[in-house]
């Protein structure tokens, strides 16, 4: 049985003759420990459907499963905890007036302060924060460092499965690298899965094992990263491949 088993997912925004379907007649699995991306151009509903699987967008039909426990009941709330979501801007995540322990400690969700100084160390030091950063306010971290707060509270209740949705998007190409490096780390350490939004072509290659291509809010292509991203079968994802960034190239070839 998959992790999470996506079927036949319309999703979107409106109701009735105003209904309109940015996510249409998606279908994917994700396997325990398997990293997935999702690529396509800016508008192809990648972060809609991210944002379907975990309840924020509006489902119009269909069906998302963790294991056998269905997503869209709003009274089961392990599937709430089990995935979680790691943002494009950490910035506008945070909140501004809440020092990063204080929003560490409340992911942690720790009352018994004998506990609450170990953990939170732990989880800090495994996201490369330092300690001493438990007293500052997000304004006063770089964006890189932000994205590693992110990244903490989303591991703070262990989740199953972490979807990230274009999280290197805002940072500069060395700091980029050690990101995703330190999700790669987390990820194997922790035997997550990962749902990769992306339009980076390079990060997909690096960080995951299948990849999904959308356009125009359908998969056109699915299979083995390294086949899709060399020998794409559908004309939408060899136009991606021929206009892949050089950068991003770069960012591909620094982050191995």
């Amino acid at each position: 049985m998959s992790l999470v088993a996506v079927q036949d997912l319309y999703a979107g925004y409106g109701t009735g003759t105003r209904r309109i379907d940015v996510v249409k007649g998606v279908s994917l699995t994700i396997e325990e420990n398997e990293a997935v991306a999702i690529v396509g151009e800016s508008g192809s509903g990648k972060s809609t459907l991210a944002l379907a699987i975990l309840g924020l967008a509006k489902t119009h039909s269909g069906r998302v499963c963790l294991r056998d426990r269905n997503a869209n009941d709003p009274r089961d709330t392990h599937f709430r905890r089990s995935v979680q979501m790691i943002f494009q801007s950490p910035a506008a995540s945070l909140n501004p007036r809440m020092t990063i322990g204080t929003t560490l400690r409340e992911a942690l969700g720790l009352r018994d302060r004998q506990n609450v100084t170990d953990r939170l160390q732990r989880l800090m030091a495994q996201t490369g924060l330092a300690l001493a950063w438990a007293n500052r306010l997000p304004h006063e971290l770089s964006g890189g460092q932000l994205q590693r707060v992110v990244i903490a509270r989303a591991l703070a209740i262990e989740p199953q499965l972490l979807i990230a949705d274009e999280i290197t998007s805002a940072l500069d190409p060395s700091i980029q690298a050690d990101v995703l490096n330190l999700l790669q780390d987390i990820r194997k350490e922790r035997r997550l899965a990962l749902l990769f939004i992306t339009h980076n072509l390079a990060i997909a290659r690096h960080l995951t094992d299948r990849t999904l291509v959308m356009r125009q809010g359908v998969v056109v292509e699915s299979g083995l990263t390294a086949n899709v991203l060399t020998i794409p079968t559908h004309p939408y994802t060899a136009s991606l491949i021929e206009d892949e960034p050089t950068l991003g190239r770069r960012l591909g070839e620094t982050s191995k």
